[in-house]
């Protein structure tokens, strides 16, 4: 039987969003319910931040920061930190959507900003500022699409910080909290001496443009049983030693992709040609030409990325 693949130990610290906000409050109570005079505001429009000169940080008691404050139609508390490291701002950071104004109407409230997603603005931030943006984007995306209670049909309406929604119908009352939608992603490795891993091409995907294979995890799913199901049902792989690397936060707009290692048992393949189109087997060699002459190893703010980099380290 081939080795197991090697645990993360540590190869994965720094990926992109997986920086949390430090120091705010354990429970939403303890935080402000309303923006105080010294918050930072990220305002965003349709999972866009309005940013000006890249700076999609505004102080809530600008002209600009007033403006957006009485005419956003969520707020939500990111950080209430008061170690003075949360998402390298320094203190109390809220999001406010603007997604219901037209997106001229919001760029002006911000002084003519321009919109860039959150993935648009990875590279030129800090790790920790990155999270709080894309931390915002997926909250304030969020509270868009549970305006109504799934139990009962009434509206339902936002606590003032944010953290959860509660149903207005009488009798019912239920609490809805932001959920999850969770993702693996696994590099598999062939059996024998030469190295070499599984790279597929998903439908839609170019002509040479390969990735990990990944999927949702389903109800019954746990997280190993989630990558061989994936592996056998769409590129026709088994597959032993399935090793966790690390996870990330991916909240565009609800996701935590989960990385894995997996040794095949054989170099066959038979894809499922409803997913994926082709897979094959790349050796170090041909990983590293991609990477160096193209077309590259997927996106760089990417989980995916990180596990095809750390392989060709080894």
């Amino acid at each position: 039987m081939p080795d197991a693949p090697p645990g993360p130990a540590g190869r994965y610290d720094g990926l992109a969003y997986n920086d949390p906000p430090r120091g705010g409050p354990r429970r939403a109570s303890e935080g402000p319910t309303a923006p105080t005079a010294g918050a930072l505001l990220v305002p965003l429009h349709r999972d866009r931040c309005l940013t000006r000169g890249g700076q999609p940080l505004l102080p809530a008691a600008s002209p600009g920061g007033r403006a957006v404050l009485a005419a956003a139609d969520q707020l939500v508390l990111l950080s209430a930190d008061r170690s003075g490291t949360a998402g390298g701002t320094g203190g109390e950071v809220w999001g406010a959507d603007l997604s219901h104004l037209p997106e001229e109407t919001a760029a002006q409230l911000v002084r003519g900003a321009e919109p860039i997603g959150v993935r648009g603005l990875f590279g030129t931030l800090p790790g920790a500022r990155a999270g709080l943006l894309a931390r915002a984007s997926g909250l304030l995306h969020w509270h868009r699409t549970q305006r109504y209670c799934g139990t009962c049909g009434a509206a339902t309406r936002s606590r003032p910080d944010g953290a959860y929604r509660e149903c207005t119908g009488p009798g019912c009352g239920k609490e809805l909290y932001p959920r999850l939608e969770p993702a693996v992603i696994v590099l598999v490795e062939a059996p024998g001496p030469d190295p070499a891993c599984l790279l597929a091409r998903h439908r839609g995907a170019g002509p040479d443009h390969y990735s990990l294979v990944a999927g949702f995890v389903e109800v019954g799913d746990s997280l190993e049983g989630a990558v061989r199901r994936e592996l056998a049902e769409e590129a026709g792989v088994t597959v032993d030693h399935v090793v966790y690397q690390a996870s990330q936060a991916w909240p565009f707009p609800a996701g935590l992709m989960v990385g894995f290692r997996a040794v095949a048992r054989t170099r066959d393949t038979a894809v499922d040609h409803d997913e994926l189109l082709e897979a094959r087997w790349f050796s170090r060699a041909e990983v590293r030409r991609r990477a160096l002459e193209g077309p590259g190893l997927g996106p760089a703010d990417s989980i995916g990325h990180a596990l095809l980099t750390a392989w060709l380290a080894e």
